[in-house]
């Protein structure tokens, strides 16, 4: 969250809202409503949403989304879904999914932006490649990218929040911030307060 110059105040939310337990559409339908009063909301794609959207698209590859999850959200949807499917399952799935996702769901999966920049910080999912602009970044790194983002030292001209690398702490390094405390099995849920030139948290 960061204080901008008039006065106004911007909840950022990372990304990753599916996936991760049973109540993945309760959570969609909580984060729509715009939660936070007083606030501008911001909300960025995480991995698992891009897995989703992919499944829906007729990606092929949906091995990766079910090892993480995907069967939770489907279920969360109302699909009877177990394990990995099979070429027929998976078609199936991926037509009663498109059914049972409510348009305005649809919609905010659809409007998930890649990153947001902010004063002196730039909000992204998992983090930035080193030695790449911004705007040549490939999407897959803004969503996925982790030991070449985290051991790098390089200023990337902004401060990166991100999320996607869990650890048992929220972490502040020169180059980046990182808020993932793994929620969905330590219980703890983490935010980042930016308020001019300080840095604290808010955790569960």
């Amino acid at each position: 969250m960061r204080r901008h110059a008039e006065r106004t105040y911007c909840a950022v939310f990372l990304g990753d809202y599916i996936d991760r337990g049973p109540e993945c559409r309760a959570l969609i339908d909580w984060v729509m409503q715009r939660p936070l009063a007083g606030f501008e909301h911001v909300f960025l794609k995480g991995n698992h949403e891009d897995l989703m959207l992919r499944f829906l698209a007729g990606s092929q590859e949906v091995t990766t989304w079910f090892a993480n999850g995907g069967v939770e959200s489907l279920e969360s949807y109302g699909l009877k879904a177990h394990g990995f499917p099979t070429p027929d399952e998976a078609r199936e799935w991926r037509l009663q999914l498109g059914r049972n996702l409510p348009a305005d769901h649809l919609a905010f999966f659809a409007d998930l932006r890649l990153h947001y920049e902010c004063g002196d910080y730039l909000f992204v999912h998992a983090g930035l490649k080193p030695g790449v602009p911004l705007e040549a970044q490939d999407v897959r790194d803004l969503l996925w990218i982790r030991d070449e983002f985290l051991e790098s030292d390089e200023n990337f001209g902004r401060v990166v929040v991100h999320g996607h690398s869990i650890g048992l702490t929220p972490q502040i390094q020169n180059n980046r911030i990182c808020v993932d405390t793994g929620a969905y099995y330590s219980g703890h849920l983490t935010a980042a307060v930016l308020e001019r030139d300080e840095v604290w948290f808010l955790q569960t």
